[in-house]
């Protein structure tokens, strides 16, 4: 492990969620699953989707009824980091 592991950028504090939330580019929909959630970003999980771009709109459901303009920051297998603009 390295210093640089050791570090966690992000400048707010996360919590965990699971909720269902809508990804929309263009005028396609992807369904994917909120797993953690910020003031500054957050956490999906796209399924077997890789062909999500790297800006999108994040539309939060049911409780949160939030929509998000997002930008990726990190993909890993399955799952997306975005920061919300």
């Amino acid at each position: 492990m390295t210093a640089t592991d050791l570090i966690d950028l992000r400048t707010a504090n996360r919590r965990r969620v699971l909720e269902m939330a809508m990804i929309r580019f263009g005028d396609m929909s992807v369904c994917c699953t909120l797993c953690s959630l910020s003031e500054t970003g957050a956490a999906l999980d796209v399924g077997a989707h890789s062909d999500i771009p790297d800006r999108f709109t994040l539309i939060a459901f049911p409780s949160k009824q939030k929509i998000y303009s997002c930008t990726v920051v990190w993909r890993k297998k399955t799952r997306i980091g975005v920061s919300f603009r």
